[in-house]
């Protein structure tokens, strides 16, 4: 698949860390590299620190941070970091997603340590600057941690945005019009449905009164507020609702039996005992015994390649 993400180059196992190391990830490397076409980069490398090179901190002056180095901190990278920013996002506008090194002080996402003038740290720590800077610049991107895509909520959460992104992008941006917007839109009411209810009749609405409008001024707001409705995670409360929904769709072709099992799988699902999966499997079943082409085309029911399993553990 020709889907471009971006990656910290060190979690890729690329030696350019402070000293001299890595911090290469599993997951990302052998399962993510299949569907994802990865271009790494190290904002300090890029700047012209050395591999090795002493480390460098963020410390809090007055309301600015700076980027400076940990034992001598007069010497300042900041400029040189922001200067490289500038210039470096915008090249990134094709990215459907960006991975980054945890802790970073140029490309952790969350809880970087932070430190006053006197050497303490700031309680809940801050974000990376070059992190920073990609988020404020290109809010609608999936941006995530190596670390935090250990836990299967979060993990299922970006990989599919990053898939979604990559739809939008293949789906509408490349034939823009208002056909490809309300099919693009049409295919995601399931998904938004599970994400967020508000969110669902919003982006309806939006797509709704789309005529007239300057379809890049359109896209633009489309994709930043699609973007964030798929960030707020689905859960069993939203995603039951989904199943239900799905499950009228069949009350006319089902038997008795098959009503009460399908129904049974679903509650369970949300009661804990079985994964989305097991209802969404049964789901799929019927579907292939009554083809429906709204409910076929809907993207809640297979958002990205099984292979990936990130299922398996909602």
């Amino acid at each position: 698949m020709d889907i471009q993400v971006g990656v910290s180059a060190c979690v890729l196992g690329h030696p350019v860390r402070f000293d001299g190391g890595h911090k290469r990830h599993r997951f990302t490397v052998e399962e993510l590299s299949e569907f994802f076409n990865f271009t790494p980069l190290c904002p300090e490398v890029s700047i012209g620190l050395t591999v090795p090179r002493p480390t460098i901190r963020l410390v809090k002056k007055g309301e600015h941070t700076e980027l400076v180095a940990t034992k001598d901190p007069s010497i300042i990278y900041t400029e040189n970091m922001n200067r490289f920013c500038d210039k470096h996002i915008p090249t990134l506008e094709d990215m459907c997603g960006y991975i980054v090194c945890a802790k970073s002080p140029t490309c952790g996402m969350e809880r970087v340590k932070l430190y006053r003038e006197n050497g303490h740290t700031i309680p809940g720590g801050t974000m990376g600057m070059f992190t920073q800077k990609l988020i404020d610049n290109m809010p609608w991107l999936p941006v995530e941690e190596d670390g935090r895509l250990q836990d299967p909520v979060l993990r299922e959460n970006f990989i599919f945005r990053v898939f979604a992104l990559n739809d939008l992008y293949n789906s509408v941006s490349e034939n823009l019009s208002i056909k490809s917007i309300v099919d693009f839109h049409s295919r995601y009411k399931l998904t938004l449905m599970a994400h967020s209810r508000v969110d669902y009749t919003a982006l309806g609405s939006l797509v709704a009164n789309i005529k007239g409008r300057d379809l890049d001024e359109f896209f633009h707001e489309y994709r930043s507020l699609f973007m964030a409705a798929l960030k707020k995670r689905t859960n069993k409360k939203t995603n039951t609702n989904v199943l239900m929904h799905c499950q009228g769709y069949f009350k006319k072709m089902l038997n008795k039996q098959e009503k009460e099992e399908l129904s049974k799988l679903i509650l369970d699902y949300r009661a804990g005992i079985v994964p989305l999966l097991s209802p969404l499997t049964l789901i799929n079943h019927y579907l292939n015994r009554f083809p429906n082409a709204y409910l076929t085309s809907q993207v809640f029911l297979q958002p990205y390649p099984e292979k990936l399993r990130l299922r398996y553990a909602l």
